[in-house]
């Protein structure tokens, strides 16, 4: 929306360095159980790298990542002889024998779910999610993530002066009731609603 709007040309960004997440492990003969924090692996190489997961795991969500990676959603061939639009994304899972907390960091840290029903739904879904964080990566730097280096504020800032270039007029806390087409379909003029004290 952003680049569509040409707003993006007001804004600078910085790359965020990654995904973190709190993980808890369990004691065991030489060791404690204890919490850690480590980061959420976004190619092959790194989840090969990755204090997340055991030697094991480490191969079998490197071999999803590269899945994930070479899936294109028009084509069926790249879909490992599997429906994505019918089957729920837990089967995925299983297929390539994940455990759960790699599951649990697919899900919240990459495709940014915040409850666990994604599991349940068409894996398509998740898939489109997973496959934007990875080709994402690297789009700007060594990370899928970047933020305006100002903080948010910066995003409606670039819309009114976006505005501003054009004649417009920025209403902050202003309600629209409706907009106004004319005859080539562009708006004209809106309809103004009753304006609230805490509308954002």
């Amino acid at each position: 929306m952003l680049l569509k709007a040409q707003v993006s040309v007001y804004l600078h960004w910085k790359v965020i360095n990654g995904t973190y997440v709190y993980q808890w492990r369990k004691g065991g003969l030489f060791s404690s159980a204890h919490g850690t924090i480590c980061k959420v692996p976004t190619n092959e190489k790194e989840a090969i790298s990755s204090d997340l997961m055991g030697l094991f795991e480490k191969r079998r969500c490197a071999k999803f990542l590269n899945f994930a990676n070479a899936w294109d959603e028009k084509d069926q061939n790249t879909w490992a002889k599997m429906n994505l639009n019918t089957i729920p994304f837990i089967e995925v899972m299983k297929k390539f024998d994940l455990e759960d907390n790699t599951i649990d960091f697919i899900g919240h840290a990459v495709a940014l779910y915040t409850n666990d029903k994604f599991l349940q739904r068409p894996a398509m879904e998740t898939m489109l999610r997973i496959k934007l964080y990875i080709d994402s990566y690297g789009r700007f730097g060594d990370s899928p993530f970047i933020y305006p280096i100002y903080g948010l504020a910066g995003i409606p800032e670039g819309f009114s002066r976006k505005c501003a270039v054009h004649g417009g007029t920025y209403m902050l806390k202003q309600n629209i009731e409706k907009f106004h087409f004319d005859e080539n379909g562009k708006v004209c003029s809106v309809t103004e609603g009753e304006k609230k004290a805490n509308a954002p």
